[in-house]
């Protein structure tokens, strides 16, 4: 096992997770999902899911005052970082830009183009990512 990737992995798992119980988590969750789908496509909606599922089980120990749980959590994406390098060390450059920048994108990310049309009384509401509306 190649000690560089072994030691981004282990940085990038602890930076993840640490960046999930913060106001990052978004732009962390973001990049590293782009991150995989460009890699492997078929796996990046169940990192998502996981990504999300993480971001929950670390708020709930950190609510029941639980420290271990962090760190067993970045154990488990520092594995899954790792595994992902090893098979593509094509995307450590990737992995280490969104270290250096959580806002970091894959290259081949596409841009979001949004149109809306409305009419007479209607409204219309997009957002590119968190849209929260509140009483009127």
């Amino acid at each position: 096992m190649d000690p560089e990737i072994t030691a981004l992995a282990a940085s990038a798992g602890t930076a993840l997770v640490t960046a999930l119980a913060t106001e990052a988590w978004q732009s962390a969750s973001v990049g590293v999902v782009a991150l995989w789908r460009r890699v492997l496509p078929e796996r990046a909606d169940a990192v998502e899911a996981e990504l999300d599922a993480t971001r929950d089980d670390l708020l709930d120990a950190r609510d029941e005052g639980d420290k271990e749980t962090q760190a067993e959590l970045a154990a488990e994406w520092q594995g899954r970082l790792r595994r992902l390098l090893s098979a593509h060390p094509e995307a450590a450059d990737e992995l280490r830009a969104l270290l250096v920048d959580p806002q970091a994108r894959p290259p081949a990310e596409p841009a979001v183009t949004q149109h809306a049309t409305a009419s007479g009384n209607s409204r219309v509401y997009q957002a590119g990512r968190d849209m929260h509306l509140g009483p009127q």
